[in-house]
């Protein structure tokens, strides 16, 4: 099992989505603790640990720490706005 943290950045994303799409997000970061590669996941290019996952239009951009067992949620950002930020 792998614990999963949200930074801050993340927390703020959270706050700002839906209710539904809130609950499809969250169901999707609590699979990420047994599963932190999920089929469909895609590594950032150019980075050693950063990876991505798509929920509909929405990315969750987060970092695998493999010797310590966690996964560090960064970003969840909307597919438009996710290509914008530099990792």
């Amino acid at each position: 099992m792998y614990e999963v943290l949200l930074e801050r950045r993340a927390e703020r994303d959270l706050k700002k989505l839906s209710t539904d799409l809130f609950d499809r997000i969250i169901t999707h970061l609590k699979a990420l603790s047994e599963n932190p590669k999920p089929p469909g996941c895609r590594k950032i290019t150019g980075s050693k640990s950063d990876w991505r996952i798509r929920i509909g239009d929405y990315r969750i951009i987060y970092e695998i720490e493999a010797r310590k067992k966690v996964v560090k949620v960064m970003r969840i950002r909307h597919r438009k706005e996710a290509s914008l930020f530099s990792f």
